[in-house]
């Protein structure tokens, strides 16, 4: 006798979906942020959610849920520190990046400077091409 499972199949991914690449560049830059906005002064991870979300215009609105594994990675490896506060009878913790985290910030911002400008030549490149099919009358 042959027992059988059922096999499902992953879900299918949109990649003609706008949400989903959205998506993936929001987890990206959702470590980068962190860093960013911590490089203004030490945040509780609320404080950190809403500057994310500030700083990014409202492209990243992570929530606690999101900022809180991060800010634990981030303590592991040494690039932020965490006290322990108490405001209005609420203790917290409040986050610092350490001169590792400041530097983690510098290497990011380069590399996502270099993403940027690849996005931008690609984004000309894109256009122009455009522009030469319209104007050979070519679709």
């Amino acid at each position: 006798m042959t027992c059988s499972l059922p096999t499902t199949l992953p879900p299918r991914v949109d990649y003609a979906s706008r949400d989903y690449w959205a998506g993936t560049i929001k987890m990206g830059l959702s470590k980068f942020f962190i860093l960013r906005v911590l490089h203004d002064g030490p945040m509780h991870g609320y404080e950190v959610a809403r500057a994310v979300e500030h700083a990014t215009g409202g492209c990243c609105s992570p929530t606690e849920g999101t900022i809180y594994p991060v800010l634990r990675e981030f303590e592991t490896g040494g690039f932020v520190t965490a006290v322990e506060e108490v405001v209005q009878g609420r203790q917290r913790r409040v986050y610092a990046l350490t001169d590792a985290g400041r530097a983690a910030f510098r290497v990011a911002l380069g590399a996502w400077m270099d993403a940027t400008s690849a996005l931008q030549d690609t984004g000309r490149a894109f256009a122009e091409a455009d522009r030469a099919k319209a104007a050979r009358g070519c679709c």
